[in-house]
């Protein structure tokens, strides 16, 4: 590849920082969030949307929290230029908050920002974004401008919209200038442009300017945005009465760490999409920044907590898909097929809901701290149903976590791995994910079935009745049919479920309970008991086996004669013959 013909970005553009502060700032608040999906985001699509589909996602945005909404180019198209008038009629109708301010986006022409004014009209409040572009390549390539002609041509159409606000003393009509392609611009340049249009507009603390500063197409690693950034914050005139706004793109796959970098270096105002839409590999992904910062304990200032149903309106909107791996939104972001991240996460749920009983608070209430899971899926509206699926990859601890979550069966940890093996050779033949109605499926034919009369086994007990004996032991009477043979038997031990075990061996099984653990269940409004039973059947060979019934004691029967006949079927049909005669 013919990297020679690449230039460095040290050689494109020289940032004169130095002793840099960022590095050691951090985000302890949110920055103003303006949404640009409505103008940047429309821009970029195939189909532009209609007003129908700007009007749901501008009634989205503002659901959201979001206070300045950048609500279209209006003298870039008719769609663009009637959706604002539409914007009008709902703010003169309430339909819009009183805190709401819509930003409307015009180059630096006179013809355009005459309509864009004309678009505005009759809205008692609004930002006007004006932008030119800056960089020598632009310059020399697109405009035929040297750097003063450029500069005139700003000072004309910011003095035109001062002009034309102060013909509207009725309305609060604020300013807003983008520098456009401001990272490969010589930063000398942008402060004498920025600096100049501050004095133009005679920006105060009470009724300040917007300087946006995008990253059109990233040049650079974020650091370099972030030097580019600071050495604004630290040199523009009135900087109290100037707002210093961000707008990264994502062409190096870093929008979201430009944005977080600009914060550090002393950006307020970041503009992005929702989900990253926009031009190329898009815009900055204002989701990712908000819930970046809600892991961090900042409050994002804006309203996520049913992300699905923000997606699905963007979806909508956008006619595009979020991918299944995006940060926060995707539908996979929350979910583990391995097995050693479903083990770590079925711990930390586990851990976390003792933490909350413990604290005696619910637990979305209690400090979040699980593995593999910044956040909680509940605090963005999903459930703990999507964080652990199980596929050939995975393990003992997402089988588990499924069969309890999602069918009440509390697995013991020893029986765990023989599960998880007849899941992966179930799942390795298909090669797909298994839902949490086939795991159950899968244990219930594997484990519960062979437990109970008419499932085919060697052994199927007819009828079974205990008693307590005057000794004090207990005594087991049933009806067993073995290989086709019925007969009764009995037994005596030290507990019922000894005591059935011993009628087995009258019968010709012999069978050791080496590991036995129970638990009530809940299942279908019925009150119910599962019993879990590992044996040696024959003297080797240790079995599983599974019950559930009302009774916990017939469950626990079950379970036995489930390990015995899983244990018989492993057989060859001799040994099979010679433990049973």
């Amino acid at each position: 590849m013919p990297t020679h013909r690449y230039v460095p970005y040290g050689e494109r553009v020289d940032v004169p920082l130095q002793a840099r502060s960022w590095p050691s700032a951090r985000l302890t608040a949110a920055p103003l969030w303006v949404p640009v999906d409505l103008r940047d985001g429309n821009q970029a699509l195939a189909e532009p949307m209609d007003t129908a589909r700007k009007r749901r996602l501008f009634d989205l945005l503002v659901s959201m929290g979001f206070k300045e909404i950048e609500v279209g180019y209006p003298s870039a198209s008719r769609a663009d230029f009637d959706f604002v008038r539409h914007l009008v009629d709902l703010v003169r109708s309430g339909a819009v908050p009183d805190d709401v301010t819509p930003v409307v986006f015009t180059p630096a022409r006179p013809e355009l920002i005459d309509r864009t004014f004309e678009a505005i009209e009759g809205l008692p409040r609004a930002v006007v974004h004006l932008y030119i572009a800056t960089s020598p390549v632009w310059r020399e390539v697109v405009l035929g401008k040297d750097r003063p002609a450029v500069a005139a041509v700003a000072r004309a159409a910011a003095a035109q919209m001062a002009r034309l606000a102060d013909a509207r003393p009725d309305a609060d009509i604020r300013f807003q200038f983008a520098p456009e392609t401001f990272n490969l611009t010589e930063p000398d340049y942008v402060l004498q442009l920025c600096d100049s249009l501050t004095e133009l507009w005679d920006a105060s603390p009470d009724r300040p300017v917007t300087h946006n500063l995008p990253a059109t197409v990233e040049i650079a690693t974020p650091n370099v945005y972030a030097d580019q950034i600071e050495y604004m914050h630290r040199h523009l005139a009135r900087r109290d009465s100037v707002i210093l706004s961000v707008h990264p793109h994502n062409d190096r796959g870093t929008g979201v760490a430009c944005a977080e970098l600009a914060l550090l270096a002393g950006a307020q105002r970041v503009e992005g999409c929702l989900f990253g839409n926009g031009e190329r590999t898009g815009n900055v992904d204002l989701v990712t920044l908000a819930l970046n910062l809600y892991a961090q304990g900042v409050d994002p200032m804006v309203d996520l907590s049913d992300i699905d149903a923000v997606r699905e309106v963007v979806e909508h909107c956008n006619r595009l898909p979020v991918h299944p791996r995006h940060p926060y939104a995707g539908d996979l972001v929350h979910t583990a097929f391995s097995g050693t991240h479903q083990d770590a996460i079925a711990k930390g749920l586990a851990h976390h809901a003792k933490r909350a009983a413990d604290l005696g608070v619910e637990p979305g209430l209690a400090p979040w701290s699980v593995p593999y899971l910044p956040i909680d899926p509940a605090d963005v509206g999903r459930s703990y149903e999507a964080v652990i699926r199980v596929n050939s990859q995975s393990g003992k601890g997402g089988t588990a976590y499924l069969l309890r979550t999602r069918h009440g069966l509390d697995l013991p940890a020893a029986m765990r791995p023989d599960v998880a093996r007849v899941v992966q050779e179930t799942t390795d033949g298909s090669g797909r994910e298994a839902r949490p109605e086939e795991l159950y499926e899968l244990f219930r034919t594997t484990y519960l079935t062979p437990g109970r009369p008419g499932s085919g086994g060697a052994v199927s007990v007819l009828a079974w009745s205990a008693d307590t004996t005057p000794d004090g032991l207990h005594r087991c009477v049933c009806t067993l049919d073995v290989n086709g043979r019925p007969g009764d038997f009995e037994g005596v031990g030290n507990g019922p479920l000894s005591a059935f075990v011993a009628a087995l061996g009258a019968a010709g099984i012999a069978v050791d309970v080496l590991d036995y653990s129970e638990h009530a269940l809940a299942s279908g409004g019925t009150s119910e008991a599962a019993a879990y039973a590992r044996c040696r059947v024959g003297g080797d060979g240790d079995v599983w086996g599974a019950g559930v019934d009302t009774s916990l004691l017939t469950a626990s029967v079950q379970a036995v004669v489930s390990a015995v006949n899983r244990g018989l079927a492993q057989r060859t049909p001799r040994d099979a013959a010679v433990t049973t005669a």
